[in-house]
């Protein structure tokens, strides 16, 4: 805002270079030439010119009154300007700050009237640039410099300084505050060139505003001071940030070494009744003024009894902000009967705004009178013709006895009786807790106990919740390590048939019988694999998938397994990221998902696979907890089948868990779905509804490649190895008896030489003897004294470059987070056949 008292009449810009007429003059000579021929068209006899010379002269006649005729209705302009350019500089010269413009080479192409005005120039010739301007001043000087610096930067900025003496005016003038703008600007939308405006206002009027202002408050301060009452502010967190000087007098606190903050609530507060005016910060929101007796401490251990009028503001997202608190001295003086009727209003005031519920009961277990919470509690409660109803009546009927008892320890005078948990009737799931305490008759004989409600829904959904987890996670331990035994019987088992297999022909008589054991050993394989996968133990291959290629691959497979009831139907969107995920895995958990859908679906309907990117906005979306924000690509799996019931929507993913009949499913096709979305690091969740159908949506998180790394290629699958024999020293660690029978003999059928440790302990002690003649370890995870990684630690100490291959029942991933960063070695799971176990020693030999 500008000091209006010093402003000029307004006049038009002083400086405005910014219009070119261009080649307007030569337009306005050519119409003459043409004009004047047209007259020498016209004067001149027709036998006095050639031919040419007269036809010349025609054309240009034509030519020259056409143009003055378009000009004349405006069909063609002579300048670029336009109204709208008068409408801008009309604008700018008419503003009340001043402005000026000039060119990288500080050329002032335009300054408007305001600005002349400020610097005192009456003619163009007389205004200056800013620099120039301030130049005066040392302070003046360093700021214009700091405006410069950030033009050169290209970006915008504003700064305010003081000046001995207006800049038009005497120098013995009052001092002067001057706000100056500075931004770059754009000659025009199709010009390339940058041009500083700069804009300079004279705000001392503004600045004496915020001077008076800042005296007023120094005067409503001291006004506060010396009140007839005591006054503080606290942060909710206790800290005292102000008081006055009557209540400081009061507690014999020195404010010349008051400091903001050191001061707490507890150091003026006696006892526990600090804890008092922190009630209302535990309020929804609402700001109340509360009434509070009780006693400050002086500096010398004197009380102080105290009235405190005590309110709690809000701000708009529900946050406790300062306490505004007034104290009022209650010593010696305070009738009596005052304090009889503020404190029946204090106790009126903390029965209805308790946290608690609170009833009294009779004899008959009626409820009598109650409190604000209560009502709001219970809502209204129906009497029993006139006479006032039960307590037991608002609960659940299963859960009245455990009350009864209660009520009745009461009316027998008990003192400890124990909180009852019950349910309301016809509030869903909610679920209230009980206190009840026993109470002295009345002059009534009616009243004989109050009883306290907690309403505690949310506390025991988060412990069912926590129970659940715990479930699971005791459940998933369990799978993983019956999994894991599994496995070695399953690898004995597998082995011992490929070493039978290789001894009998397929026209043997036993040769079927033992291909059967072999074939029903891997399909419990399977079963150990989902096991694994329920309880994220699997070995995973990640690799970088794109959804739409995988879904169409698996297009066909689909289909055979819906029938010809279900019809399959992808929707691919556009553009989908890539993931990163086991091909394999993943397909099974779209598989074991379609399998479910069409038992869902008995008479027939649609299976409608979906993918598309979710960006972190479009996760907000969904209500679904927890789904971190971040880049997803969502597979969307939707029947429109029977749904699934809700009071079984809790348990779809626990192990063996099943809604089939009997001998129609082994219950882990959604527990494996969900261990290895899980392990994937990715979310799954569904919605359902009876007779509507189910979806089930996925959220993988996007892969994004690092900037450097090439582009992730899938790897195509190595030449299948002819010849697995080899002549290799091999030492084989293995505290499975029978694993270990089968790995020896199935290398030494080889052409290998194998040395058989049964401990990680053995196998230091084999080393030692053999002296150095091992060129490979094949070695258990898992096992006693000293484990696969801990052996390894030790063999790397006297033979850094040995090659050792792991094997074990748990994923690669269980085991290498314990082995020092680099560290390289093979992997293979169990259970294996004789044919992966002389392949893998092949591949990591390298022979």
């Amino acid at each position: 805002m500008t000091d209006d008292s010093n402003q000029k009449p307004h006049r038009r810009a002083l400086v405005d270079r910014s219009d070119r007429p261009g080649g307007i003059g030569l337009l306005l000579v050519l119409a003459c030439c043409l004009v004047g021929a047209a007259l020498a068209f016209a004067l001149l006899p027709p036998e006095a010119a050639e031919p040419f010379i007269f036809a010349l002269l025609g054309l240009l006649a034509v030519v020259g009154v056409f143009t003055l005729f378009a000009a004349a209705v405006g069909l063609m302009r002579f300048s670029g300007k336009s109204p709208r350019d008068d409408l801008g500089r009309g604008f700018i010269d008419t503003m009340a700050e001043g402005l000026i413009i000039t060119d990288r080479d500080s050329r002032i192409l335009y300054a408007n009237a305001a600005y002349a005005d400020l610097v005192g120039a009456d003619e163009s010739k007389d205004v200056r640039v800013v620099e120039r301007v301030f130049s005066g001043d040392q302070a003046a000087s360093e700021a214009i410099y700091r405006l410069s610096q950030s033009i050169r930067e290209g970006r915008p900025a504003v700064e305010e300084v003081r000046m001995p003496s207006p800049l038009a005016g005497p120098a013995s003038g009052s001092p002067r505050w001057y706000r100056i703008r500075v931004r770059p600007v754009k000659a025009a939308p199709d010009d390339s060139r940058l041009l500083t405006a700069w804009q300079v206002a004279d705000v001392t009027h503004d600045r004496a505003q915020q001077e008076t202002v800042f005296q007023d408050l120094q005067h409503a301060i001291d006004y506060l001071d010396h009140a007839p009452a005591g006054f503080f502010s606290a942060e909710p967190d206790g800290r005292i940030v102000y008081l006055n000087a009557t209540l400081a007098d009061w507690l014999g606190i020195d404010l010349t070494h008051f400091k903001a903050g050191v001061l707490t609530l507890g150091d003026i507060v006696r006892g526990d009744g600090a804890a008092l005016l922190s009630v209302g910060r535990e309020n929804s929101g609402e700001a109340r003024t509360e009434t509070i007796d009780l006693d400050l401490v002086k500096q010398n251990g004197q009380s102080l009894p105290v009235r405190l009028l005590h309110r709690v503001p809000f701000a708009g997202d529900g946050a406790p902000g300062a306490t505004r608190t007034i104290v009022l001295n209650r010593g010696p003086g305070e009738e009596t009967s005052e304090a009889l009727r503020a404190a029946e209003v204090r106790f009126t005031r903390f029965f209805n705004h308790t946290p608690f519920a609170i009833a009294s009961i009779d004899k008959s277990g009626r409820i009598g009178r109650t409190n604000a919470p209560f009502a709001r509690m219970f809502g209204p409660i129906k009497s029993d013709g006139g006479n006032r109803a039960r307590l037991i009546d608002v609960i659940a009927e299963t859960e009245r006895p455990a009350l009864e008892v209660a009520l009745e320890s009461a009316a027998g005078g008990r003192s400890e009786i124990l909180p009852v948990d019950t349910t309301l009737l016809g509030h869903g799931e909610r679920s209230v807790r009980f206190y009840v305490t026993a109470i002295d008759e009345d002059a009534n004989d009616r009243e004989i106990a109050t009883v306290y409600a907690l309403e505690t829904t949310e506390q025991r959904a988060l412990e069912l919740q926590f129970a659940q987890s715990q479930k699971m996670q005791a459940i998933g331990q369990l799978a993983g390590g019956v999994a894991h035994d599994f496995n070695n019987v399953l690898t004995a088992i597998i082995g011992f048939s490929d070493l039978l297999l290789a001894n009998h022909r397929p026209s043997d008589p036993s040769f079927q019988d033992i291909m059967n054991i072999k074939q029903n050993a891997n399909r419990a394989a399977g079963l150990v694999r989902q096991l694994l996968a329920f309880s994220r133990r699997q070995t995973l291959r990640p690799q970088v998938l794109a959804m739409g290629d995988v879904l169409s691959d698996l297009s066909i497979l689909l289909e055979r397994l819906l029938g010809e009831k279900v019809k399959l139907s992808l929707v691919h969107g556009r553009d989908v990221w890539p993931i990163k995920a086991d091909l394999n895995q993943f397909e099974q958990v779209v598989i074991n998902l379609a399998v479910n859908a069409r038992d869902a679906m008995p008479k027939g309907g649609t299976l409608t696979i979906r993918t598309r990117n979710v960006t972190p906005e479009e996760v907000a979306e969904f209500t679904y907890k927890p789904l971190p924000p971040a880049d997803y690509v969502l597979i969307e799996v939707t029947d429109t089948g029977t749904g699934i019931p809700p009071e079984v929507q809790s348990k779809i993913f626990e192990p063996f868990f099943s809604t089939k009949d009997v001998g129609k499913g082994t219950g882990l096709g959604l527990s494996t779905v969900y261990g290895i979305v899980k392990q994937t690091g990715a979310h799954i969740f569904f919605d359902s509804e009876t007779d509507v159908g189910t979806t089930f949506r996925i959220f993988v998180p996007r892969h994004v490649p690092a900037i450097s790394a090439k582009p992730e290629v899938v790897a195509e699958k190595a030449p299948e190895i002819a010849d697995l024999t080899g002549s290799a020293s091999i030492l084989l660690v293995e505290d499975e008896e029978a694993v270990r029978a089968f790995a020896a003999r199935a290398l030494a059928s080889r052409g290998y030489t194998v040395h058989e440790a049964a401990s990680g302990l053995e196998a230091l002690e084999i080393m030692r003897e053999t002296g150095g003649t091992i060129d490979l370890v094949v070695s258990d995870v898992v096992m006693p004294e000293l484990d696969g990684p801990s052996l390894l630690r030790e063999l790397r100490k006297e033979r850094p470059g040995l090659k050792i291959i792991f094997v074990s029942g748990y994923a690669e991933d269980a085991f290498a987070k314990n082995l020092p960063d680099g560290e390289t070695f093979n992997f293979l799971p169990k259970p294996f056949s004789l044919k992966q176990l002389a392949t893998a020693v092949k591949e990591t030999l390298g022979e």
